[in-house]
């Protein structure tokens, strides 16, 4: 597989997903980006906005086992990783995998799940792996979670915490459609869902090789130090309670490298950059007094890229 081959395959889901999604190029490039990466996704808008159609259009676009879980009150950790249950016929404990045990898991409205629960998909994204009954169990390597949650509802929620946070490699927003969409929108499912019709158009195969392919991605030394100088900024003492850590710089890098590859590039430019800070860093920055106003974080590293000055070197 080549880089051209990674950008023919995102075209291919692209297209594929826009047959559902209208006027959601910008967010399915991003969503693509981590997918190759092989980051986990955070849809988080207001209810209605396509979160939960936009993860369904993905996983039926790609031919992967896909898994959804909607996120309660009650919901319990083995109730997603799963547990080990004695059957009587063998006398024996056996272990009865959970959702997590495939290739895509839609965590729907993960918010309102106890943070016990919560803490139980830690594991799962980050180590790739279950341990259960003293056994650890390892999970598909290309397994990704992409976790909806509605930011204005707060009744029955319970607040994901920054280590988990932490994890996802991009957080971003569906938002509304203009006039000109609501109308195709309307006449796209007047008749029948075009989510039901959807088939898939990319191998399990095809990603694998694209997720070993990305990270050989060349990144020139000008463009790494202004990705570390972004993060290095989002420390100020003055101004952030938890700026950016070690993690979110890789993750800044590697969603660079990814994005790079499915616009069909060998090398991040520093335009690649521009671009992921915001979906990729804000998410991970607390500002003083300002807990939990995710669209203040985001203009703080918008406010960061507009004063740092960009390097004019890209290619090594």
């Amino acid at each position: 597989m080549q880089y051209q081959d990674i950008a023919a395959l995102a075209k291919r889901v692209k297209e594929n997903v826009a047959k559902v999604m209208i006027g959601r190029e910008k967010q399915m490039d991003l969503i693509l980006a981590a997918v190759i990466a092989k980051g986990h996704i955070l849809l988080e808008d207001v209810p209605g906005t396509g979160k939960t159609v936009m993860a369904r259009s993905l996983s039926k676009s790609l031919s992967c086992a896909f898994s959804r879980v909607q996120f309660t009150p009650d919901l319990l950790p083995a109730d997603i990783t799963g547990m080990s249950v004695y059957q009587p016929g063998s006398g024996k404990f056996e272990f009865v995998p959970g959702p997590v045990f495939t290739n895509i898991l839609l965590a729907d409205e993960i918010n309102r799940a106890t943070p016990r629960t919560q803490a139980a998909l830690l594991e799962c994204m980050e180590e790739h792996q279950v341990s259960e009954g003293g056994v650890t169990r390892p999970l598909d390597t290309s397994f990704l979670v992409i976790a909806t949650q509605n930011p204005v509802e707060t009744q029955g929620t319970f607040p994901l915490p920054e280590a988990q946070l932490d994890r996802f490699l991009i957080r971003l927003g569906m938002g509304y459609p203009d006039e000109k969409e609501a109308i195709e929108l309307m006449c796209r499912f007047l008749r029948s869902s075009p989510l039901d019709e959807l088939s898939a158009v990319a191998e399990k195969e095809e990603i694998q090789e694209a997720q070993k392919l990305f990270c050989q991605c060349q990144v020139s030394i000008p463009v790494m130090e202004y990705i570390a100088r972004l993060c290095q900024e989002t420390r100020n003492p003055d101004r952030v309670q938890l700026g950016v850590s070690p993690r979110g710089t890789l993750a800044l890098l590697r969603a660079s490298q990814a994005y790079a590859a499915i616009h069909g590039r060998d090398y991040v430019i520093p335009d690649d950059v521009k671009h992921l800070a915001v979906p990729v860093l804000a998410h991970r920055v607390i500002l003083r007094g300002l807990y939990g106003k995710t669209g203040e974080s985001e203009k703080y590293i918008q406010e960061i890229l507009d004063r740092l000055p960009a390097p004019t070197e890209a290619k090594p």
